[in-house]
């Protein structure tokens, strides 16, 4: 007896073997309207056992896909209309453009680098304050990621300033910064759950 994984593996596996050596059979008739002959009756059972799926064109496109994908694209028939070939089956996807543009401070982040620039650039006033308070705060906090020993904040103002290209420049001295404090501890985490990283506010 020969068992399905001593023979080849089948490409769609839902239509089963019989289908498949029927498609391998049809590959041999040398005559080309035999050919069609058998390509149509092949497709048609290809039809029956796919009963849930509606008779409209897609699913009439998708049989004949897949019996030119099923033949390893060599049937060589009149199909009845336009179908996969080999190239379009496994198609290369297009290379993504990665940015080349270097990150000044990686514990910052990008987001934070564009924002500063944004915020620099605005007219003074109330709101362009309370957004480079926001920022100053933010980084303050990526900071203590990082170093929960504590952060020196003219450091943080500093990095301000090298950020907006001295567009923003704050004295240490008089603007100070929140102190934060970590969160207490959750209660023990339920098995199976990861454990959440300290807060901070």
């Amino acid at each position: 007896m020969i068992y399905n994984t001593q023979q080849r593996p089948l490409l769609l596996s839902e239509y089963g073997r019989n289908v498949q050596n029927m498609i391998d059979f049809c590959l041999t008739l040398e005559d080309r309207e035999e050919r069609n002959l058998c390509a149509r009756a092949i497709v048609g059972v290809m039809r029956r056992l796919t009963p849930q799926q509606a008779n409209t064109p897609e699913k009439e496109q998708k049989l004949w896909d897949h019996l030119n994908i099923m033949s390893g694209f060599s049937l060589d028939i009149d199909f009845p209309c336009p179908v996969l070939q080999a190239e379009g089956f496994h198609p290369v996807p297009s290379p993504i453009p990665y940015s080349d543009r270097r990150i000044k401070w990686r514990h910052y982040g990008r987001n934070i680098e564009q924002m500063v620039a944004r915020v620099a650039d605005l007219e003074e006033g109330p709101d362009k304050d309370a957004l480079i308070s926001m920022l100053a705060h933010q980084m303050k906090k990526l900071q203590l990621v990082h170093n929960p020993e504590g952060v020196d904040d003219a450091k943080i103002l500093r990095d301000l300033a090298i950020y907006s290209k001295g567009k923003i420049d704050l004295d240490p001295a008089t603007y100070l910064l929140h102190e934060f404090q970590e969160a207490p501890a959750p209660e023990k985490p339920r098995k199976g759950r990861r454990k959440k990283k300290p807060m901070l506010y």
